[in-house]
């Protein structure tokens, strides 16, 4: 930690003024760091990341290689963004129109998965433990615990906690094989039992 600072940084990553980084978190080669942006505690921002001014990245937010994450994005905490994934902000994009004040709110939330190259159009809500696969591109809200492939992006199953495919019985109960924690699947909604 370099300057008595409570976070690594490269000495290649931008960092503007007006940044929140919690400490523990590490930002590595060629990233930049925008203004009024909040990163919180232990996160790893991978090489070539972008984060952009008031984007939100919770507690232990890991983004990989090369991902774009505009403003209007949320990350709540352990959130996952594979390699090359992008954002976007605005629906219609157009270079001469000028639509600063008209970004949409994307929320991905507690837990969640957007694999390598998935693109998730702004406007939407990944649930807690959702799952995106590679390369799918997300144009409406997933579910908490569901798996989402292909473009566009659409449901193929539920995901654990853990990151394995659910398998519900005939009354809607699954486990997790790697966590033994069990899912019950009710009204097109999962939700994990107490124990």
């Amino acid at each position: 930690m370099k300057d008595n600072l409570p976070y690594f940084a490269h000495p290649t990553a931008v960092i503007d003024e007006g940044c929140v980084i919690g400490k523990g978190t590490k930002i590595w080669h060629f990233s930049h760091i925008m203004p009024g942006c909040v990163i919180g505690e232990n996160c790893n921002i991978g090489q070539n990341v972008v984060v952009s001014p008031e984007v939100i990245l919770g507690n232990n937010v890991k983004v990989q290689n090369n991902v774009s994450i505009y403003t209007g994005v949320i990350c709540e905490d352990d959130v996952f963004l594979g390699p090359s994934c992008v954002f976007t902000n605005v629906i219609n994009p157009r270079s001469a129109v000028n639509r600063r004040g008209q970004y949409a709110k994307t929320l991905v939330k507690k837990g969640a998965t957007i694999g390598a190259n998935a693109t998730i159009v702004c406007g939407h809500t990944i649930g807690a433990y959702a799952f995106v696969g590679a390369g799918a591109v997300v144009t409406k809200d997933v579910p908490d615990y569901a798996l989402v492939v292909g473009n566009p992006a659409r449901q193929t199953g539920w995901m654990s906690e853990f990151g394995h495919r659910l398998h519900f019985d005939d009354e809607g109960i699954a486990s997790c094989p790697e966590s033994g924690e069990v899912y019950r699947l009710v009204d097109g909604k999962v939700e994990k039992m107490k124990k």
